[in-house]
């Protein structure tokens, strides 16, 4: 496997590009006419000693690696698996892969390097013969607080940056133990959190661009980890203040099976990725280069980063880079926040993509969520939201589905949608367009979930025709949208539910995710995406040998849920993860869901220790059996209104048109009015409101009417974990759960894999 490098500040010297500019002498004077001087004169001749001053130098490299790139490629004809480049190297790593033209591309490296040309006050020194965590104690024991590691180039190759004071202070302060340390000659301490004007400057002039997802994975100096959709722009505002973190990158290329290197542009890479091949590695990695900005209260709370294990090969790799994961692995987002700003954080620190919960929340509290998640992973870690489909309101789902599109959210959760409505067309189509080679990039991606083969073949499909017409006609798409959406299908990523806790449609893992997969094979072939779609498995996973069972299937990815309830990042109640640690397999039941109760739509819930499952099916079977309130016999009414809702029936209908009018929806009560099934159905889903509400507040009161959304995994985790330290839920958390998961799945396979080879006499795997 081939990756593609390009070097950053320092490769430049006198004379290069020479054969370059005389095989491209169109793009070597579109550069020159958008630099404003001659490119060509500075690269060969440098009469004014130019070459070397930062300004010059960054747009002078990124000409000579694009071109360098595009020599190379033609002559190949070689594709690389992954692409990366060395602090400006990037640039050329993220042109090469169609996240930007040519022309963009220098405009932004001109911008760059003028901004950090202009930076003053700081400087950098270059550190050998010291690993960076070793480097890293020296400064912290020696008082070098405000020094920043900027650069982790090789094992014994470091750089750091900070003000000029404190770095002439430190080469004297090495010198005299016997460390090299060598001053670097520019003007501020790049990759540092001093660049920040610099970085702030820069972030309004990126904001002129629309710049797309690399179609070939590029590594992202800040993050060690290939791009995420959508986070091309933020990732290289971030870059300017983030450390360079290049043996982690090259770590990740290798563990992801990269043999070959290619260095474009330069001659300086190579030396450094032969002593990152040849050195050995820490045990762990305990520390991420960005977490020496954070307090030390956030770096307790922060979980370590943790080693590579065979979990990770589980699974699509496309998937994995898609998401901007380490494991095909997801955590789903939960009902009214129990999948917390912190959980999706906590999962996003370490790799891992978990879905905010939102349903349920006004959209001001969902508002100040995204945000909390946005600043816990600002530097460019993988997350998504939850958007479930609002039956009652399009509205409300519309304006969910803006308020997203806002804060530039990424990837969407699509849950309980029975076809596509606009507000998921919009978000969809709206992310769509064009990059430098003619591709269509996506900057919004939907992870559907789905139960039904029906709502699955409308997510594999283009979004629908008369849809794109109306939100054209409303100038809420441009052409180029609804072109470009018509030849991409509505979700790339489907993840199938199989009976789980919450929504379900009760049904078979073995039976409907090799019937989803045949109906992907027939959409890519009908459609023919340029793009495959992946198709992940969720429900009943709640052991290592589930999971294993959910990739030998064919699963490209799972997506867990109920076991998370019960973690120390739930947004739910004490009292109820309390009573959750202690259930079993047989501790759920089934029960009409309070959103779709006019439907008969069921969601799986707690059975033991409250009467809620009881009490909700009493409520359908009355819907049912009766066509208003005032046909229900007295006695029964009197029972529902001592038992079930602590008031008059009157009194909930009272507390039902207050809120329909808080929401504008005035004509639901005035069609409830002249409808007495509707204004029973009303009345009956205040009981499901009220029941969710108790069980998140712990209200002790109102035990007996919890309602838990939950399913049978989570007992069988339960049973898994007995007599360990994760009886209590105390001590969960929902990274750890995921590996410990997947860890076991990967040993569940091996190991059964070699029980199949000794059976037949065939070579052990």
């Amino acid at each position: 496997m081939k990756a593609v490098v390009f070097p950053g500040q320092g490769a430049q010297r006198r004379g290069m590009g020479r054969e370059l500019f005389d095989a491209y002498p169109e793009l070597t004077d579109q550069a020159s006419e958008i630099l404003g001087y001659s490119l060509r004169t500075l690269c060969l001749d440098d009469p004014h000693r130019q070459l070397g001053r930062t300004e010059y130098t960054q747009p002078a490299l990124f000409v000579v690696g694009a071109l360098a790139h595009r020599q190379w490629r033609e002559n190949t004809g070689d594709q690389p698996a992954f692409l990366a480049g060395h602090s400006l190297g990037e640039y050329c790593a993220l042109h090469a892969a169609g996240a930007f033209d040519f022309a963009t591309g220098l405009r932004l490296v001109q911008r760059r390097g003028a901004l950090m040309a202009q930076a003053r006050g700081g400087g950098m020194a270059a550190v050998v013969g010291v690993d960076a965590a070793r480097l890293r104690e020296l400064l912290d024991e020696s008082g070098f607080l405000g020094l920043t590691v900027a650069n982790d180039n090789a094992p014994e190759q470091q750089v750091v940056s900070g003000d000029t004071a404190t770095v002439d202070a430190l080469v004297a302060h090495l010198d005299a133990r016997d460390v090299r340390c060598v001053r670097l000659n520019v003007s501020g301490a790049f990759h540092s959190p001093l660049m920040h004007q610099a970085q702030q400057d820069f972030a309004r002039f990126v904001d002129g661009f629309a710049l797309g997802d690399p179609a070939t994975p590029v590594i992202a100096n800040a993050t060690a980890r290939p791009y995420a959709p959508g986070r091309t722009a933020r990732t290289l505002v971030d870059q300017i203040v983030q450390p360079v973190r290049w043996t982690e990158s090259v770590h990740h290329l290798l563990d992801h099976g990269v043999t070959d290197f290619v260095e474009l542009g330069g001659r300086v890479l190579g030396r450094l990725i032969d002593q990152i091949r040849s050195a050995p590695r820490p045990a762990a990695r305990t520390e991420t280069p960005a977490a020496r900005t954070e307090t030390p209260a956030a770096r307790r709370d922060t979980p370590a980063a943790l080693p590579d294990t065979p979990a990770a090969a589980l699974g699509s790799p496309l998937f994995r880079r898609r998401m901007g994961v380490r494991h095909a692995y997801a955590v789903g987002g939960m009902y009214r926040g129990i999948a917390s700003a912190e959980m999706v954080v906590r999962l996003g620190r370490n790799r891992m993509l978990g879905f905010l919960g939102t349903g349920g929340l006004p959209l001001p509290e969902i508002e100040q969520a995204v945000k909390e998640v946005q600043h816990g992973l600002a530097d460019g870690r993988p997350y998504g939201v939850n958007v479930l489909a609002d039956h009652d309101d399009p509205a409300a789902e519309r304006a969910l589905v803006e308020l997203l599109m806002r804060h530039r959210v990424p990837v969407i959760e699509a849950s309980a949608f029975m076809q596509m409505t606009p507000a998921l067309v919009l978000y969809r189509a709206r992310g769509l367009h064009r990059g430098a080679d003619g591709r269509t990039l996506c900057d919004h991606r939907i992870m559907a979930k789905v139960s039904r083969p029906e709502v699955a073949e409308q997510f594999m499909a283009p979004a629908p025709g008369p849809v794109l017409d109306r939100l054209r006609r409303e100038n809420a798409l441009t052409d180029e949208q609804v072109e470009l959406a018509r030849t991409v299908p509505m979700s790339h990523d489907i993840t199938v539910e199989a009976d789980s806790g919450g929504h379900t449609d009760g049904g078979v893992a073995t039976v409907m995710l090799p019937a989803m997969l045949t109906l992907r094979r027939q959409a890519q072939h009908r459609y023919g995406y340029d793009e495959p779609i992946c198709m992940g498995l969720a429900g009943g996973l709640g052991t290592p040998a589930a999971v294993a069972a959910a990739f030998v299937l064919g699963a490209d990815y799972v997506l867990t849920g109920s076991i998370n309830q019960c973690t120390v990042e739930s947004g739910m109640s004490t009292e109820v993860k309390d009573m959750l640690q202690d259930i079993g397999i047989a501790d759920t039941a089934y029960a009409p869901a309070g959103d779709m109760f006019e439907f008969g739509a069921k969601v799986q819930v707690l059975r033991k220790g409250v009467f809620f499952p009881t009490r909700a099916n009493k409520l359908f079977s009355l819907y049912s059996h009766y066509d208003g309130l005032d046909d229900i016999p007295q006695k029964t009414r009197s029972l529902l209104e001592r038992t079930y809702f602590g008031r008059s029936l009157e009194e909930v209908w009272g507390d039902v048109c207050s809120y329909l009018r808080s929401q504008g929806r005035e004509t639901d009560i005035d069609r409830a009015d002249a409808d007495p099934k509707q204004k029973m159905a009303l009345v009956f889903r205040w009981y499901f409101f009220h029941t969710t509400r108790l069980a998140m507040d712990g209200d002790g009161s109102g035990k007996v009417n919890y309602q838990v959304q939950t399913g049978p995994a989570l007992g069988a985790f339960n049973q898994w974990v007995d007599g360990t330290e994760l009886a209590s839920w105390r001590h969960r958390h929902v990274d750890r759960i995921g590996l410990m998961l997947l860890d076991g799945a990967a040993e569940h396979i091996a190991t059964a894999c070699r029980q199949w080879s000794a059976s037949i006499g065939a070579p052990s795997v």
